[in-house]
């Protein structure tokens, strides 16, 4: 492909995806109250508050572009995959399904694993204070805190792909991994500690755990298919 044809694909592959973000944007704002009422619960909490007159519907909005980031997703990711596949070779096309559909499973079980975890963390953090001290939830933050945990998760659970994609392209090799698998260990304990609040131990660990599960695997898969 020349220059030219790929600033075309890149238009179209940004088009496609705004248009679908757009639209799932809007379906979201449809039903972003009821799921702000179904966070909270899911939260564990009886209610929460909002502190202007406004703020409710700024949460609102704020919910439905997660809602439609989220729901676009196997949209984004596929539109992605379409972009980079011209520059891989005929095999490895073969694979941009499998990486697909992998991409669109990781991204969901993250979704899935952190608002699984969510009521812990609440439970873990508002432990931390005083008894004469009580936790009054305002929407717009604890909604926030939320919806970027979720992302978080999301991203984060593309490990696997992300590696095993580099190994197809031969950037990196399983006994690369293995040899460097103690400063992996470190690394993905810094990146758990950093994207889950708190301070104590337990927390970390609903994402650690699973990362380095993650890593292991992908640096067998990576071995067995000979790289």
């Amino acid at each position: 492909m020349s220059v030219i044809e790929h600033l075309e694909a890149l238009r179209r592959m940004l088009i496609v995806i705004l248009v679908a973000w757009g639209i799932t944007t809007i379906a979201g704002f449809v039903v972003s109250g009821q799921v702000v009422e179904w966070l909270v619960s899911r939260a564990g909490l009886g209610h929460a508050v909002y502190l202007g007159p406004g703020s409710f519907v700024l949460t609102r909005l704020q919910v439905a572009i997660y809602i439609g980031f989220i729901i676009a997703a196997p949209v984004v990711i596929q539109q992605i995959w379409w972009f980079v596949s011209p520059g891989l070779h005929r095999n490895e096309r073969k694979l941009t399904l499998p990486l697909i559909v992998a991409t669109i499973f990781f991204f969901g079980l993250g979704v899935a694993a952190a608002l699984y975890a969510l009521p812990l963390y609440i439970r873990v953090l508002n432990s931390f204070a005083p008894t004469n001290v009580t936790y009054l939830a305002d929407v717009a933050q604890l909604v926030g805190f939320i919806l970027l945990m979720v992302i978080g998760f999301g991203v984060v659970f593309e490990l696997p792909v992300v590696l095993v994609v580099l190994g197809l392209l031969g950037i990196v090799r399983s006994r690369w991994l293995y040899k460097n698998r103690i400063w992996w260990f470190v690394g993905l304990a810094l990146v758990a500690n950093f994207l889950t609040p708190g301070v104590d131990p337990l927390t970390p660990l609903l994402m650690f755990v699973p990362l380095y599960i993650f890593f292991e695997m992908s640096a067998l898969v990576l071995k067995l298919s000979g790289r």
